[in-house]
C-alpha cells in the first residue's frame, strides 16, 4: 500500500504540474500573476488526482492485465 501511495503522489505531482502549466499558459498566457494562478490550479488538480489514481488505478491495472493476458497455447507438432 505504501508503494501505491508513493506512486500516486509522485505521478500526481508530475502529471498535474505539466498539464496545469500547459493549459494555463495556453488559455491565459504568461500574465504578470501567472505563477500564482498556476500554483493554485496545480494544487487543486493535485488534490483531485491523488484519490483518483488510488481509486481508479487498480481497476485500470486489472483492465490492462486482462487485455494483455498471456494465453498458453498448445501446439501440435
Amino acid at each position: 500500500m505504501k508503494k501505491r501511495i508513493a506512486f500516486a503522489m509522485i505521478m500526481g505531482i508530475i502529471t498535474t504540474g505539466i498539464i496545469s502549466f500547459t493549459l494555463i499558459s495556453i488559455n491565459i498566457g504568461f500574465v504578470p500573476n501567472f505563477v500564482v494562478i498556476w500554483l493554485r490550479a496545480w494544487s487543486t488538480s493535485y488534490l483531485v488526482v491523488i484519490p483518483a489514481i488510488l481509486l481508479i488505478g487498480p481497476k485500470v491495472q486489472n483492465l490492462v492485465d486482462v487485455m494483455f493476458k498471456e494465453t498458453t497455447s498448445t501446439r501440435l507438432e
